[in-house]
Formats: structure tokens, sequence, C-alpha cells
């Protein structure tokens, strides 16, 4: 049994072409969802759709990039897949994992996503290591020390919520919690 499936990342975009295509390729059930793909959210379409289909069926996607966008969920749904004896089928890649060719450009396809991944991390390390070199530190600014002092004497006096030393000094609410916790521990 073919099935398909559709999704686009917004409520606003609209899912008729991608269906029309499936649809076209000879699906015998299309599941459809309005969903992000980058694997933050719950997809209960595509679960249901892992659910539902057996050993020498095959799904079928308008694009890869409809199953998920990140190469390490892609793989790892192309192997369940695989081990489950289901077939992938992309259409505008024109990949087709029922036939032995469609199985090397799609293994093909997904070691280059996932190398280019591995160099993109590669550089953005390199990248952290030459500014740390350089003196330069991550993360967001801290806030000037005389700041929070100030914010740690007037919480100390108690006369003033947290709210209030926020508004008079500037200083977040977390950013006294964890200066409040430091002191107390040293």
């Amino acid at each position: 049994m073919k099935f398909g499936y559709a999704r686009v990342s917004t409520v606003d975009q609209n899912l008729d072409s991608q269906v029309d295509e499936l649809k076209t390729a000879g699906c015998d059930k299309i599941f459809t969802e309005k969903v992000t793909g980058n694997g933050s959210k719950v997809r209960p379409e595509l679960e249901k759709l892992l659910d539902q289909v057996r050993q020498g069926d095959a799904i079928v996607v308008y694009k890869l990039d409809r199953l998920g966008r990140s190469c390490g969920k892609l793989i790892q749904l192309s192997e369940e897949l695989e081990s489950r004896g289901v077939e992938l089928i992309s259409l505008k890649e024109k990949i087709d994992t029922t036939a032995p060719y469609g199985k090397l450009v799609f293994r093909i396809l997904t070691a280059l996503a996932e190398m280019e991944r591995d160099i993109i991390v590669e550089r953005t390390k390199a990248g952290l290591q030459a500014a740390r070199r350089r003196g330069r530190k991550g993360g967001r600014p801290r806030v000037p020390s005389k700041d929070t002092d100030r914010a740690l004497k007037l919480y100390e006096l108690g006369e003033h919520s947290v709210k209030e030393i926020e508004e008079m000094t500037g200083v977040k609410s977390h950013t006294l919690y964890r200066r409040l916790k430091e002191s107390k521990q040293a």
C-alpha cells in the first residue's frame, strides 16, 4: 500500500499542491498536517502513519524535508523504515528506495547532508576556540558588578520587592537570584 504524507510549517500555508502530487503518484491514503518540521513539536499525523505502515508498504512525500528538516532525523527515520521493510519515495528529489539505485542515491544524499552538518559544527568550534584565544568570551554580557552589588544590597535590606529592585537597578531577577546563590556558596 502507498501512504502519502504532506506537511506545511504554518497554518497559513496550503497543502493542496502536495496532496495533488501525492494523489497523482497513486497514494492509497494521505496523511496531512500543519506543524513545523524542526523536531521541537510532536507530529501526530506522521506518528499515525508510522503506526499504520507495514512491511512492503511505501511512504511517499513531495520532498524529503516534509519528513523532517534535520539530517539526523531523516537518517533515523529512513533506518527505521528500512528495518521494517517500508520503502520511501520522494517525488521532488526523484528518490525511490524500492529500487537499488534509489537506495544508493538516498544514502549518498543523507551522507552528504550529515557531512555538511559535521563541517558546520567543526567550523563553529574552531571559531569559538579562536575567539577564546583572543580573549573573547561567548554568551550574554555580564551585568556590571556595581549594578548587581547594588541590587544585592537592596534585596538584603528587604524594603523592596524583586520587581522593584529590577526596575531600579536594571538587574533581572534571574541574575539577582544567581548572584545570591553565588554569594551564599562563597
